[in-house]
């Protein structure tokens, strides 16, 4: 199986494949509480089928080269993921996003999980831009945006609705000569 070591506690990231929609479903259930306040992305998977349409979503975006999906599993059990929502080759640009359920956290997963995806969208894929797009009020979001060394481009004031309210969203990036510049790099 393919899996990249994210320490030495037992993590690792996985792509995340349509034949695993129950264990994708068993964890959304997990997460949905922490999740659904900022995203919704667990609301796109509360049954199986749905759960499997999501998955299939991001193995069709994979297959075209515009977006990828991949689990992080520590012990055995998937816990939380992160993504390439946006993957624009022609324009060196992609958007990650991230999601943990609580009794993973703390940990650093999401952090050494978005290096991991920086470093292949940087160095294997040849992106110049890579994006953090997270609610303003997440603050826990941002953090990890700091923690990677991202730049705060601004904050895009009510861009999006969800659940009837109108929320800000703030941006952050970090570019290739940026992220090939920080130090053990």
């Amino acid at each position: 199986m393919f899996a990249i070591p994210l320490g030495d506690d037992k993590a690792e990231l996985r792509p995340l494949e349509v034949w695993q929609d129950e264990e994708f479903l068993a964890h959304m259930d997990r997460a949905r509480e922490l999740v659904d306040p900022w995203i919704p992305f667990a609301s796109f998977a509360t049954d199986r089928e749905s759960a499997r349409d999501l998955l299939r979503r991001y193995a069709e975006k994979q297959a075209a080269d515009t977006g990828r999906l991949y689990g992080i599993w520590l012990d055995g059990t998937l816990v939380g993921g992160v993504l390439f929502r946006i993957f624009d080759t022609a324009s060196g640009n992609c958007e990650i996003g991230v999601w943990l359920e609580p009794a993973a956290q703390g940990r650093g997963l999401i952090t050494r999980a978005a290096e991991r995806l920086i470093d292949w969208a940087v160095y294997e894929r040849g992106m110049h831009r890579v994006e953090w797009d997270a609610s303003a009020a997440n603050t826990k979001s941002i953090a990890v945006a700091k923690r990677l060394g991202m730049t705060r481009d601004g904050v895009i004031r009510q861009n999006y609705l969800y659940r009837g309210v109108r929320h800000d969203s703030e941006i952050w990036s970090v570019l290739a000569p940026e992220w090939k510049a920080r130090a053990g790099r």
